[in-house]
């Protein structure tokens, strides 16, 4: 009795394992997609906060706010995953894109401002990256950052670029130089608060 017992026992305990297993994953991607939904609701309100100006179709928004301190926040891959969802809740028409350029859904994204959106779902997870692996503070945050919106800047320029066939010298005055002083704001500000966050779980253990 106690031999039919025993390996009743060990015959249910990779059972119950496998189901253990499957809750845990379950409850992972519901936890990383609640994670990349909050993201995008982030990143919409971020970019409704938005001033248009005369001179260019690209307004002054907190959007790459959003995009550099979570990319900052969360892991390459969800990072990435936040930045696409982003982009498809946008294409799909829903209200998540700045109000400046007018245009609905797919159109916004191709329109004169789309080089800086496409290139968030590669900004993201490269900001990640090269923060985790250099100097996990403040100062490496910056630098991780100020990479990812070199990147964002240069990518906008040369779309804008070829949506108007503009000069270089119009480019440089429209989709990079008026927003260099509000990106560096932004990286400061994503840089120490995810420094900050940083710092206080090593402290806090």
């Amino acid at each position: 009795m106690s031999k039919e017992l025993s390996a009743t026992t060990t015959a249910s305990r990779p059972a119950a394992w496998v189901g253990n297993t499957r809750l845990l994953r379950a409850g992972g991607i519901v936890r990383t997609g609640g994670i990349v939904l909050a993201g995008t609701a982030l990143l919409a309100i971020c970019s409704h906060i938005a001033l248009p100006l005369y001179f260019t179709p690209v307004p002054l928004t907190l959007q790459t706010f959003a995009v550099l301190l979570l990319a900052l926040l969360m892991s390459p891959r969800v990072a990435a995953a936040t930045m696409v969802a982003y982009l498809a809740e946008g294409a799909m028409g829903l209200p998540v894109f700045a109000p400046t350029p007018a245009l609905p859904g797919l159109a916004h994204l191709l329109g004169p401002t789309g080089g800086y959106l496409m290139s968030y779902p590669l900004v993201a997870p490269l900001t990640s990256l090269l923060w985790r692996r250099i100097q996990r503070g403040a100062a490496g945050a910056a630098f991780s950052a100020a990479a990812g919106t070199v990147v964002i800047l240069t990518s906008g320029a040369l779309w804008l670029n070829a949506f108007t066939h503009a000069g270089a010298g119009v480019i440089l005055a429209s989709a990079v130089l008026p927003f260099v002083p509000g990106e560096l704001l932004k990286i400061t500000a994503a840089a120490l608060v995810a420094g900050g966050l940083h710092r206080s779980r090593l402290i806090n253990g």
